[in-house]
């Protein structure tokens, strides 16, 4: 046998053992089904003044990202979600004048309240419980 034959039937080896990993890493699983959670107690994330200056609050809780926007249907309310897509995973943005978080990533579109407005993600935004007290938005994760 010669060495270009070896190298050829290597190589061929090589690409035949890779094709498994590199279709899976094309398949586009959903992300995990989206799931209102609350166990700990409340936490101050900002406050009221900084929320209606800047249109939302992010932060992280107890190593839980959020993001938290006001309802525009009851002024003192706050609404919580997670800013992780339900699609492929990518950070969601607060697009204040549309009233939407926004996926950069595949133009996923979800309400204030975390569920999808639009695009392809399959399941809302995971949410969580938020609450003003004073001039303190409070956030339990």
């Amino acid at each position: 046998m010669k060495r270009r034959d070896v190298t050829n039937l290597l190589g061929l080896g090589l690409l035949a053992g890779s094709l498994p990993i590199a279709i899976a890493a094309c398949r586009s699983d959903p992300a995990p089904e989206a799931q209102s959670e609350a166990s700990g107690e409340f936490t101050t994330l900002g406050s009221m003044a900084d929320l209606i200056a800047q249109g939302s609050l992010t932060g992280t809780v107890s190593g839980q990202d959020l993001i938290v926007v006001r309802d525009s249907s009851l002024p003192d309310a706050a609404l919580a979600v997670s800013p992780v897509c339900t699609h492929a995973g990518c950070t969601v943005d607060w697009d204040r004048g549309q009233e939407l978080f926004i996926c950069p990533c595949h133009g996923g579109r979800f309400n204030p309240d975390g569920t999808v407005s639009g695009g392809p993600p399959p399941n809302p935004l995971t949410t969580f419980e938020a609450k003003i007290e004073g001039d303190q938005v409070m956030v339990r994760v």
